[in-house]
């Protein structure tokens, strides 16, 4: 390496300093930028106080070459974009030569999801346990399928949360922002069933508790994200589920995506799943377009023509 390509150095340290002091950057990503950004060196020509848009540009189609995933190139764009915004702040560039790159496109992953079928095995399964806590776990899944919650506000519920008369769920979202979402008789007929029957199993004697779910040992007075997941798998596994099926986000994509595929209003569903943007809840439209493609792959009649 060129004495003047390895002048960075030295104001790569000063920005590594800067990073951990004001940004309280962890050490591991203090050595992933340091590694990300000698690389930008090694693969240009480029000046520290001249770095050009050509430059970058160079340096991103050379990790195209590599054939790095999309997410790794964004990985190391970005550490050069803050690595170039510390210099401009510090007058050691005239511009920012990151400022017009465009970010390598990531192909994300259309959210999984369980039918309906599948759903009802998991809760019937879970009925089947003497358990007081698998039958929580069923009563959960039900909830979460008839509400598309999401786990965070499902574990923290407030006993209160369902006026059972209106047959609505109140839940305080995002941002703490309030929605109403309405909910089955049937996950109704199942929560009043819990809460006769086997909620108190999870409060300590002598002792109340503000949460629909509440547990005994856990910090918060609530069932724990963990122990749902936990026994959601054991549930899943009994089944002969795939595992990579199943999460607790796996459901609330389940509540999206069964009401996408009953023709449910998008605005509606966005609503219900407290999402800031529409564009968000579009992506289950994506789902159901590849499932509808896949049907007319395999059943349309042209498909066993030989043309």
């Amino acid at each position: 390496m060129s004495t003047k390509n390895n002048r960075y150095k030295k104001y790569l340290i000063w920005f590594l300093d800067m990073m951990a002091a004001e940004k309280g950057a962890a050490d591991n990503t203090l050595a992933a930028y340091r590694r990300d950004i000698d690389q930008f060196f090694a693969l240009t020509e480029a000046d520290v106080e001249q770095i050009s848009s050509e430059d970058v540009a160079s340096f991103v189609g050379k990790l195209g070459e590599k054939k790095l995933t999309p997410k790794t190139q964004a990985r190391k764009l970005s550490a050069l974009r803050e690595f170039c915004r510390f210099l401009f702040s510090e007058k050691i560039l005239k511009d920012n030569p990151t400022a017009n790159i465009l970010t390598p496109k990531q192909k994300k992953p259309l959210p999984k999801f369980l039918t309906p079928e599948q759903i009802n095995r998991l809760i019937e399964q879970a009925q089947t346990h003497d358990n007081p806590a698998f039958k929580r776990i069923g009563i959960m899944i039900r909830l979460m399928f008839s509400t598309g919650l999401r786990v965070s506000e499902l574990i923290a519920l407030p006993e209160n949360a369902i006026n059972y008369d209106k047959r609505q769920l109140s839940v305080c979202g995002k941002g703490n922002k309030e929605r109403l979402i309405p909910i089955s008789q049937t996950a109704i007929d199942a929560v009043l069933d819990y809460t006769q029957n086997f909620r108190s199993n999870f409060i300590i004697k002598g002792k109340k508790s503000p949460w629909l779910f509440p547990s005994k040992t856990a910090g918060d007075g609530h069932i724990t994200r963990d122990a749902f997941f936990k026994e959601l798998k054991k549930i899943a596994l009994e089944c002969g589920f795939d595992m990579h099926l199943i999460s607790p986000h796996t459901l609330r994509h389940s509540f999206a995506t069964n009401l996408i595929n009953h023709q449910a209003d998008l605005r509606s569903v966005q609503k219900m799943l407290g999402h800031e943007s529409i564009a968000t809840t579009e992506i289950y439209t994506h789902i159901t377009s590849q499932r509808l493609m896949e049907t007319v792959k395999q059943k349309h009649p042209l498909q066993r023509l030989k043309i």
